[in-house]
């Protein structure tokens, strides 16, 4: 037994050294003092990390088909997931919002989940409505017939030869706009339709002369590339064309000074940036076209939990076009061109593991002690060479 003991304190790798052969000096306790005051630090900052957990980046190739992208344009408080723009110039009778992308599909002159506010010249809300001009007052409306309504008779009127159907009516001016559009035709003097001028379409647009408009909803389109704007009049489709219905509002400027609020591509996860948010742009030209080239990062987001965000992320480039009066080259309008990127960004919440935290304890200790040790040799027998040459005079 007494032998395996002694074999066993032959393989002491940290022999001791009797405390008579130490000599402690002062600079080996000021650096014992800094390097545990490091060794401390470091050994916190360790621990925070191993607390908290870390997010993990990889770019992967985006394999998705037929997925539908939800461009959110949101009420700056309460949406916080929703698209939210103000046109302070713009009243919000004339503002319309188109979608289309690449496969062919459109979204005219969009409404559902879309809300609008005006707005006066201070930028106070003057009134929220869902998007509309409003229900026709039958004042002795005329028919469809060509006579005035009579007594207990059925209104229906006009859609001034762009009925789809025999027996269609068209009860407001909305509905005759829309027939047009659908037509593909424009309301070039709104006074000559009956339901317009009994709605005094155009004393309302004169009436929100000066005016601002704040509109705020969602759009919900195909995943490929397209584009959506903001602009003045109603759409539809000509000859292949798109066009918008300006001369219904008899003005030859439009004034597209805008701010976004809030534009995102998706859920809010944490450390998105949206590079557009409280962009905002003023016109100095009658008319122009602002144009916004978006390019569209699919991004996942898993939290620590495992709750995943299927979200985007995206970057910007701007351009504008600018016309004089009377002279439209180009619609006025505010236009966001999206194109998707093929590579989907995916992030991951994760604890440091315990072993991990554990050699990296170990290395902090190890590595300060050795770095001190190594100090403390240089500094010591460098005290005793300079002592040693200074007591035989050699030291000058």
């Amino acid at each position: 037994m007494a032998g395996i003991l002694n074999k066993l304190r032959n393989l002491d790798a940290y022999p001791k050294i009797n405390e008579d052969f130490y000599s402690r000096t002062l600079s080996g306790g000021v650096i014992t003092l800094v390097s545990s005051v490091v060794m401390f630090l470091l050994f916190f900052s360790e621990l925070r990390l191993y607390l908290h957990s870390v997010t993990e980046t990889k770019l992967v190739v985006d394999t998705s088909r037929g997925e539908t992208l939800r461009i959110n344009i949101s009420q700056m408080c309460s949406l916080i997931w929703q698209f939210d723009m103000t046109f302070p110039a713009l009243a919000c009778s004339i503002l319309s919002v188109d979608a289309m992308d690449i496969s062919g599909e459109l979204h005219l002159d969009v409404k559902h989940d879309v809300i609008k506010r005006r707005l006066d010249s201070h930028g106070n809300i003057i009134e929220s409505r869902q998007d509309g001009i409003g229900a026709a007052k039958i004042e002795k409306p005329l028919q469809k017939h060509g006579g005035r309504l009579e007594h207990n008779e059925t209104y229906c009127g006009s859609c001034y030869g762009a009925e789809a159907e025999e027996h269609d009516c068209c009860n407001s001016c909305e509905d005759v706009r829309e027939a047009y559009r659908k037509k593909g035709w424009g309301v070039t003097n709104p006074d000559l339709i009956d339901q317009c001028k009994r709605e005094g379409f155009l004393q309302r647009v004169k009436d929100e002369e000066g005016e601002g408009c704040n509109i705020y909803g969602f759009l919900e389109v195909n995943k490929v590339a397209g584009n959506f704007h903001f602009a003045p009049g109603k759409s539809f489709h000509q000859a292949g064309v798109h066009v918008h219905d300006l001369l219904a509002f008899q003005k030859d400027s439009f004034n597209i000074s805008h701010k976004i609020n809030r534009l995102t591509f998706g859920d809010y996860f944490p450390g998105v940036v949206n590079p557009l948010d409280k962009v905002q742009w003023s016109q100095d030209t009658p008319n122009a076209m602002y144009q916004y080239f978006i390019k569209v990062v699919p991004t996942v987001y898993t939290d620590i939990s495992g709750h995943t965000i299927q979200s985007n992320q995206f970057s910007v480039t701007e351009h504008v076009k600018s016309s004089e009066a009377g002279q439209l080259q180009s619609l006025p309008g505010v236009f966001f061109f999206y194109d998707l990127s093929p590579i989907k960004v995916t992030f991951t919440e994760e604890h440091i593991s315990f072993l991990h935290f554990l050699t990296n304890v170990c290395a902090i200790v190890g590595g300060v002690f050795t770095v001190s040790g190594i100090i403390d040799a240089f500094i010591y027998h460098g005290q005793k060479a300079i002592k040693k040459k200074m007591e035989i005079g050699k030291f000058s």
